[in-house]
Parts: C-alpha cells; structure tokens; sequence
C-alpha cells in the first residue's frame, strides 16, 4: 500500500478559544488541554491521539468574523426523538441557540453555538459514532468530493449519490464525513476546515505532492513558517496536511 492520510481533527477559529473550548467540551463530554495561548484541544477521555474513534477538535483563535454559514459543521448524535429533545435543551442551557439555515421542516434540530457556528442535533443514530456522528461537507459536486477524499484519506466510501456522498474511517468506528451538496457557493476561506494526518514514517512533502496528484492545490491562509501543509480539495476548501503520526 502506498502512502495514505487520515482525518484526525476539525480545526474551528473561534473570537475566544478558551470560551468556545469550554462549550464544545460540555456539549461532547470530552475533556479539554491547550497546546499554548489561543489553541484550545478537545478529545474524548482516556483517548490516545490519534484514533479513528473519534474526530478531535482544535478551536484557534482568530480576530476575523463570522460573516457566513460555515461550509463545515458537526452533527451531533442522539438514540431517540426524545432524546434529542434532551440534548437540544441541555445545549441551549450551555448557551446554544436554535438556528434557521433555510432548513425547512426536518427531523433534525438545527442549532449555533455562542459564537454562531452552526451544527445539527439529530433524532437518531445510525451507528455508534461517537457524541460526533458526523462531519459535514457543504459542496457542489459529492461525486467529485468523494472521487477525492475517497483518494485522498483511507477512508472508505460508503455511497455516492448526486446529493450526498458518506465517507468513514476504515476501521468502521468513529463519525462519518459526508459531503453534502448545497446551493451556496464558497466565498471567503472557511472558518472550520478539516485536518488530516499521515501515518507514522510516511514522508510529509511526498504525501502533500500525491495529494496535488489527486487536485489539491496549495492554498495560502497567511500562516507564516508553520510545520503543517495548508492545501485545498478541487472545491476549494482549505485542509492542513499535519506532520505524521
């Protein structure tokens, strides 16, 4: 097998890390670290990075603001109507609120976080995933989306349709990342991007030039000298290859 990545962690800019940190920590029952001043970690207690398991969050503050619906969000997972109807009320009390995206009349709730970023609370679960059941994708073309990252990551393609396309670890545990196609085009550089990570002894730059290959393109957020590569898939939408591990 040739060289592969895998998506290890959602990276989220926040106004307050620390603040924002604390509701998503309360929101998934993870625990919380910082790696150093405006970098809030949040994963699962007891896990051991990184693990298909579950997709870590990085909240990185940035003084930027929010000024469009996020082309990336989380759906959060429930067992029953009721529920979720438990988990919207509780999250509401962590300082969420309900949100309107032109969702219509849907099965599943669709909420904001203190600081805007919109994500989903859903009826039902279809598998164990995790407090994450997925992270969502906002694109033109799913078939074109899963073509990559199906590439891209050894994630395995679960379906593809013109609407949507549904990825998931491999191993088949932890949440699924689904592409789901919307009307909206992407304007600015996206607030919450994913990152994805060699396996251990692989070769950075080799893994960044394979993803080139596939039609990644360089993309540049004005990061200066960083350790990490910052690319974008055939949509645009900006990813940091990380160093392996």
């Amino acid at each position: 097998m040739g060289m592969a990545t895998r998506l290890v962690q959602i990276n989220m800019k926040a106004r307050d890390d620390a603040a924002l940190g604390g509701f998503w920590a309360k929101a998934l029952g993870w625990g919380i670290s910082s790696e150093g001043p405006g970098v809030t970690n949040l994963e699962p207690e007891g896990f051991v990075y990184p693990d298909p398991v579950a997709v870590c969050i990085d909240l990185v503050v940035s003084a930027e603001p929010k000024t469009v619906k996020n082309r990336v969000h989380v759906d959060l997972a429930t067992t029953s109507a009721e529920h979720q109807a438990e988990v919207v009320a509780r999250l509401k009390g962590l300082g969420a609120t309900l949100a309107d995206v032109g969702q219509g009349d849907v099965p599943w709730t669709v909420m904001a976080d203190p600081e805007g970023n919109e994500f989903c609370v859903l009826d039902s679960l279809y598998e164990e995933t995790g407090p994450i059941a997925s992270v969502v994708v906002d694109c033109a073309d799913p078939r074109l989306m899963a073509r990559f990252w199906g590439e891209a990551t050894d994630w395995t393609v679960h379906k593809v349709t013109d609407h949507s396309a549904v990825l998931r670890s491999a191993q088949g545990v932890g949440p699924y990342l689904q592409f789901l196609r919307t009307p909206d085009v992407k304007t600015v550089w996206n607030r919450v991007h994913l990152d994805v990570r060699p396996y251990p002894g692989d070769d950075l730059e080799g893994e960044a030039a394979r993803l080139r290959s596939l039609g990644a393109t360089d993309a540049d957020l004005g990061g200066g000298s960083v350790p990490w590569t910052v690319l974008a898939d055939p949509e645009g939408n900006e990813f940091c290859l990380l160093t392996p591990a």
